[in-house]
């Protein structure tokens, strides 16, 4: 397989606007989380850090509407 994961997870965070969703994404893909975070204009998306669970690496690709 050429690609670096044997599977990718893809996530959609969907919700009214300003309940946290962008932090969310924040906190788990950098561990970082805003206070000051402005509303999210379009789609953003991330892709978290590898999971290696059994011998399979897993890879979520979380997008932040």
């Amino acid at each position: 397989m050429s690609d670096d994961y044997d599977y990718l997870f893809k996530i959609v965070l969907i919700g009214e606007s300003g309940v946290g969703k962008t932090n969310i994404l924040s906190r788990f893909t950098q561990d970082e989380f805003n206070l000051e975070s402005k509303s999210t204009i379009g789609i953003e998306f991330a892709t978290a850090k590898s999971i290696v669970t059994d011998g399979k690496v897993i890879k979520a690709q979380i997008w932040d509407t």
